[in-house]
């Protein structure tokens, strides 16, 4: 409830939610939705069902328990969605009194949460990459910027089926509508690199930390043996690297723990490997195991396996 004060948001979603024939106000509804996600994240039936009851906001906010339910949490959500822009707007703008926080650098990121049911209400929802590993269930992407402190800047919601690589274009739009168009650093994962994106990143101004394609990594096998790596922390060091073209800078690094943890696995995967192959010579050396076909199928697993 204070943090929820200091930032303003009571305050802001009174003004813009003003009180109607509801039973419950909205900017209370708002209220609680905003207390779960920081205090105990889940599903709304989750608070409806086993939160609220555990919480004393029946007493703080004066709304029983009986009139915290999912149709009017659900509904409280589609209320807030229409004031998306004003409340990252008024967040940008308090974050700012409170921390000073540097727009020169962004971080942008992409997640997927997924749905149970046929979602025809949702034309959004679609079957793409899963990174809940439920490829079977309709999804929705979010994209969420951020600055080098972590604070939050906006979030778009894409359809399931969108590639990573191309929300970047919508996203840096965006922020150049709300925060201005600067000379502005963004850091990006491998996944939305692209010629075109980066060529839009450059053309706008602005420069990018992303990382490298694996297809690009072996062209700088020669700079792995020379000797100009400096630490930058315990166990992890980096050198700079000119691109092909001379327009790009390279960050090698590498981590000596890095190294032995990925030792220490392939170590493993062989040790079981083995197990599972002497398991199997002692099968066929017992005529337990005659069938070859069968012992391909074996030895195929063990191959998929490790």
């Amino acid at each position: 409830m204070f943090l929820r004060r200091l930032l303003g948001l009571d305050k802001l979603l009174s003004e813009r939610m003003q009180a109607g024939h509801e039973e419950v106000a909205w900017d209370v509804v708002a209220a609680i939705l905003t207390i779960g996600r920081f205090c105990e994240p889940s599903s709304e039936l989750h608070i409806e069902q086993t939160w609220y009851a555990r919480t004393a906001l029946d007493d703080l906010l004066g709304i029983s328990q009986d009139k915290v339910h999912t149709d009017r949490l659900y509904a409280g959500l589609d209320r807030l969605l229409g004031h998306k822009q004003a409340i990252e707007k008024h967040l940008k703008e308090r974050l700012g009194d409170l921390f000073d926080p540097s727009y020169d650098l962004l971080l942008y990121d992409i997640t997927s949460t997924y749905f149970e049911g046929a979602c025809q209400g949702n034309p959004m929802a679609q079957r793409g990459y899963s990174r809940d590993s439920r490829p079977d269930c309709l999804q929705v992407c979010i994209g969420l910027v951020v600055t080098e402190d972590g604070l939050p800047l906006g979030h778009e919601v894409f359809d399931g089926n969108t590639h990573d690589s191309r929300t970047v274009e919508h996203i840096v739009r965006s922020m150049e509508a709300k925060y201005g168009k600067v000379n502005r650093i963004w850091v990006l994962d491998r996944g939305m690199v692209s010629e075109d994106n980066l060529r839009f990143i450059s053309q706008r101004g602005g420069s990018y930390i992303v990382g490298t394609p694996k297809a690009m990594l072996r062209q700088f096998e020669k700079y792995l043996t020379e000797t100009d790596w400096h630490e930058v922390q315990e166990g992890v060091e980096v050198k700079l690297a000119p691109g092909p073209d001379g327009r790009e800078l390279f960050v090698l690094a590498r981590s000596r723990d890095r190294r032995q943890k990925e030792r220490a696995m392939h170590e493993r995967f062989i040790d079981r490997m083995e197990a599972d192959l002497q398991k199997m010579q002692q099968a066929i050396s017992g005529g337990r195991l005659k069938d070859l076909a069968l012992a391909h199928q074996r030895l195929g697993r063990i191959k998929q396996r490790y």
